[in-house]
């Protein structure tokens, strides 16, 4: 949105002319308009488009480089989802390790193991886009001989809400989650929640997500993950 980009790099109008004054403002990945006092904070949840520019378009490389640079130049408190996150900022960004705070990601209740659950044998996938590595899975299903369904917008059942998205743990023989990247892994978390076993990439963005709880596969073999 071309009025966000210009509120937030004109360095003009600061957000006190529509909250009043404030202690703390902590702004979004979309729009970093300027402000006169209070504490200055946002969350970094990966540093993917500085990594992994070929896996972003245009649009998104243009919201988040220069959000995820003046965070960095003004933030007091810069949170991260994962401490994995946390080190790339303090490395890519230069950010000093004591402004980061590591705030894990929550789940929602509705994800557990008792409640409905879908019907059918087969496996779990949730995501799209090239760093959820779904050309994996669907490779690894093949060899493994197991129907996957895939929940986003590039997979078979499109976009769920997130009771359906519950069913579709619980019911789920397993969850595949190969991917090439993350700040943190939240759908990782809310199959395991389900109750549902997992199989997730080895990358280490992926480690505090997984725990010792998930089956680790190299994301870049089809063969390892549906041995996984």
């Amino acid at each position: 949105n071309v009025w966000r980009k210009l509120w937030s790099r004109s360095g003009h109008l600061a957000v006190e002319w529509l909250t009043g004054p404030l202690d703390v403002f902590h702004f979004s990945d979309w729009m970093y308009p300027p402000q006169r006092g209070g504490l200055r904070t946002t969350t970094v949840h990966d540093l993917g488009p500085f990594h992994h520019p070929e896996w972003v378009d245009e649009r998104t490389r243009a919201l988040h480089v220069p959000k995820a640079h003046h965070a960095a130049k003004t933030c007091d408190v810069l949170f991260a989802n994962s401490r994995y996150t946390a080190d790339d900022v303090e490395r890519t960004l230069g950010v000093p390790g004591e402004k980061i705070v590591v705030a894990h990601p929550g789940i929602h209740p509705r994800f557990r193991p008792d409640g409905p659950a879908a019907e059918g044998d087969y496996v779990l996938a949730v995501g799209g886009g090239p760093r959820k590595n779904l050309s994996g899975a669907k490779e690894a299903a093949r060899i493994a001989g197991v129907e996957l369904r895939v929940v986003g917008a590039e997979g078979s059942l499109g976009f769920v809400d997130d009771d359906r998205l519950a069913e579709l743990y619980r019911g789920a023989s397993a969850f595949v989650f190969p991917s090439l990247f993350e700040g943190f892994g939240i759908p990782v978390v809310e199959a395991m929640a389900c109750g549902t076993p997992t199989v997730v990439s080895s990358h280490p963005s992926l480690d505090e997500a997984s725990g010792d709880a998930a089956v680790r596969v190299d994301p870049e073999s089809p063969a390892d993950i549906a041995f996984g």
